[in-house]
């Protein structure tokens, strides 16, 4: 590509980012401002937690002992989204719309990351799909009137996507990742679980694999450390971060529906004196559990990533919490019905983001690529009729597909590899714990860059890229027989 071509395209991406920004701006921030209300489930706790934070008091509360009230620091919850939103509230006032606002630019900030991400692995209007899809994301949207943490993560997660796919050297993206990773794990813990993408997305040497990932396993450890130490000093024992790890696996264990469920204290844990110990507790009571009947167990695998992927309902049922004279009946089922009919109609097109057009009529690698595109049609006509909607299974195809070395299989960009490691993590997440439908927002972004990659050209094995370490070669003299001939355009080194 010549340099004027290139300006020129750096130029329409620019514009179009801008647009971009706009078409996403505008309904989050209606929504934001007509919808939200005061903050409900575990909204409340963000809520509390970061006006503690603005006025100087930590995260914590104010508990009874003895007639007199005491100071008591909180671990349960993560920090990162009360701390964030605390410090807004120190400078702004604690006003019940900062927090909405605050997803505003989180959600323009989360389209336009995303546009970037898909922009370094997918041809430009694909990547303007993506961003599109984004910027029109109806559960998104619908996310801005929320005090929860989704959106947060989920723009973190998209930093660490755009530090991954980056071409700056291994050092300096390790260390870039390693920071947006402990920022992430603040946020919400589990997310300590994409460091191996970062190998994932550029596949390099073995010896810059492990230096890379274990530079910024360190760093986000070091992020993470201040924190850790706190807990240390001020609880009955060290917590890295939070203490619901333990409580969330047993609830994993002890789900029947797939879902989340109250513990109790008949559950396994009558006795506690302490957050971090009834957090050790519950993990061991989780833990037996597993033990005790692993197949069990690993059969409850569906139900939980059908409760996280078959359906988006979790923002409509916020709002109506929040305020039930705004959502009947009626509208809070039509509501439910765009949400949930976006993301499963998105989920069937994040599939064929794994499966290449099969030009190759007849050949080997069209037949296996042709199978692939009439399982994703199938799984979408069984997903739509079926009454139980097993839409989950798209998510389980995207890795298998993306993955396994089929035939004819399009290439694979550091983005796609990303955004399907991110897919891959999301499902073994919460087939060790439990599923809800709000836990998928935060790999919505990266399900839109897959939708917008669907049926790439076919991967030629005759006609691979060659790589940066391959272009920057000299190329070796040819005999000619008039060397003053240019190098057909057929022949020369793409750009």
């Amino acid at each position: 590509m010549s340099p004027t071509a290139r300006s020129a395209l750096d130029r329409g991406d620019r514009a179009f980012l801008f647009a971009l920004v706009v078409v996403a701006l505008l309904p989050r921030l209606f929504v934001a401002i007509a919808w939200s209300r005061e903050p409900v489930w575990d909204g409340h706790y963000y809520h509390f937690g970061a006006e503690r934070i603005a006025q100087g008091l930590g995260y914590s509360e104010d508990v009874w002992v003895n007639g007199a009230l005491e100071w008591k620091p909180w671990v349960h919850y993560p920090v990162g989204y009360s701390a964030l939103l605390g410090g807004i509230y120190r400078l702004f006032g604690a006003s019940l719309l900062a927090a909405p606002l605050l997803n505003v630019v989180l959600g323009v900030l989360l389209t336009a990351l995303t546009f970037w991400i898909a922009r370094r692995g997918l041809d430009a209007t694909r990547a303007r799909i993506a961003g599109g899809l984004v910027a029109l994301h109806p559960g998104l949207i619908a996310q801005s009137a929320l005090v929860m943490t989704e959106l947060l993560a989920a723009a973190l997660l998209a930093v660490l996507g755009l530090v991954a796919v980056s071409s700056l050297e291994h050092r300096r993206r390790a260390a870039l990742f390693g920071l947006a990773l402990g920022a992430a794990a603040l946020v919400r813990p589990s997310s300590l679980l994409v460091l191996p993408l970062l190998v994932l997305a550029r596949p390099e040497g073995f010896r810059r694999a492990v230096s890379g990932t274990v530079l910024a396993g360190a760093v986000a450890l070091l992020v993470i450390a201040p924190w850790t130490l706190r807990n240390c000093a001020r609880l009955d024992g060290c917590a890295l971060v939070s203490t619901n790890g333990g409580w969330n696996l047993a609830i994993g264990a002890l789900t029947e529906t797939g879902r989340f469920q109250v513990l109790r204290a008949e559950d396994g844990c009558p006795v506690v004196t302490g957050q971090v110990q009834q957090d050790r507790c519950w993990a061991k009571v989780g833990l037996s559990k597993i033990l005790e009947a692993p197949g069990r167990w690993f059969a409850r695998a569906p139900r939980k990533l059908a409760e996280t992927f078959n359906h988006e309902s979790f923002p409509i049922e916020y709002l109506r919490e929040a305020d039930p004279k705004s959502w009947p009946e009626e509208r809070r089922v039509a509501g439910r019905g765009l949400l949930t009919l976006y993301h499963r109609l998105l989920l069937v097109l994040a599939a064929l983001g794994a499966v290449a057009w099969p030009f190759s009529a007849g050949s080997r690698r069209g037949i296996v690529q042709g199978i692939l595109l009439a399982v994703v049609t199938a799984l979408a006509l069984v997903g739509f009729a079926s009454d139980a909607h097993p839409f989950y299974l798209f998510a389980v195809f995207v890795p298998l597909a993306a993955w396994l070395p089929w035939p004819g299989r399009p290439a694979a960009s550091p983005a796609v590899r990303f955004a399907v490691g991110l897919v891959l993590v999301t499902l073994l997440t919460h087939v060790i714990f439990f599923g809800e439908d709000r836990y998928h927002l935060v790999v919505s972004p990266l399900l839109c860059l897959l939708a917008a990659a669907a049926l790439r050209p076919e991967r030629s094995p005759d006609r691979e890229p060659r790589s940066r370490s391959t272009e920057a070669q000299p190329v070796e003299p040819r005999l000619m027989a008039n060397p003053t001939v240019p190098t057909p355009a057929s022949e020369a080194t793409p750009q």
